[in-house]
């Protein structure tokens, strides 16, 4: 059994989804995780593998849109040891289409996929500042990158992209790092559940895919684990993508535009 003892705390945000358990796994060998979630029942489930692999995990049920749930979990989280890593992964699109969204649709995205990201940061400012190499990993999506759908999710994601950058220009003096991390489709369950309805809804999605294969869970949260290193020290400020090559672009157009068949797939 690993010693634990001298472990700072990572704080996973939506930890008991497909791409936030991946990162508590990916951080678990060095950090004690503080394993955060709306959903009870996933979570302790997310945290019993944990703690059954021999790593040492904590189970926090939080609103992370209730500002006062917010700091209560501050509160609990301080008695673990100091905290050292913010992931803000917790994040859920309501409306599809502008055509589609309502006040409250929107209030809903962005309360969740932006205002909870800042809030939570605001709520371990002091540890992460204090610690003198604190780490902020925001997970952003390539809908913060370009016009995907789910308009009101991709503006708060726009905005958690350049949150970061705010925190990254402020806080460096601390020697905070923040960095934003935007997947492509990743094969989640909710990417799962549209497979039900549309079982082709994978092979349409790589179309447009330069690499034609999909993230996995584990690519983000590798991706994580390396922001989060020492490995990364000197890189703060940036938004990754993680998206076999979507962000880049795709073959579509090159091929109109040259008629070359060298771009078909």
């Amino acid at each position: 059994m690993t010693d634990h003892s001298a472990k700072s705390v990572a704080v996973v945000t939506g930890a008991a989804g497909d791409i936030g358990a991946a990162i508590c796994r990916a951080l678990a060998p060095s950090h004690h995780i503080a394993a955060v979630d709306i959903d009870a029942t996933a979570l302790d489930a997310a945290v019993a593998d944990l703690n059954a692999l021999g790593f040492q995990a904590s189970a926090f049920v939080c609103d992370l849109t209730d500002p006062e749930a917010l700091s209560e979990l501050a509160a609990s989280v301080a008695g673990l040891g100091p905290v050292t890593v913010l992931i803000n992964n917790a994040g859920a699109a309501a409306s599809l289409t502008l055509h589609s969204m309502t006040a409250a649709s929107l209030a809903k995205d962005l309360s969740l996929n932006l205002e909870a990201a800042l809030n939570a940061f605001k709520v371990f400012e002091t540890p992460l500042t204090e610690c003198g190499s604190g780490c902020v990993v925001n997970i952003a999506s390539v809908n913060g990158l370009a016009a995907f759908g789910h308009p009101a999710y991709s503006a708060a994601k726009a905005g958690l992209v350049h949150a970061t950058k705010a925190i990254a220009v402020e806080y460096g003096k601390y020697g905070l790092r923040a960095n934003s991390v935007a997947p492509g489709t990743v094969r989640t369950q909710a990417w799962k559940d549209r497979a039900k309805a549309n079982p082709d809804v994978f092979n349409e999605a790589l179309a447009w895919y330069p690499l034609k294969h999909l993230p996995e869970p584990d690519d983000i949260a590798t991706t994580v684990a390396f922001l989060a290193s020492r490995a990364a020290r000197c890189i703060t400020g940036i938004c990754l993508p993680v998206d076999s090559g979507l962000t880049a672009g795709s073959t579509a157009l090159p091929r109109t535009f040259t008629q070359s068949p060298d771009f078909d797939g």
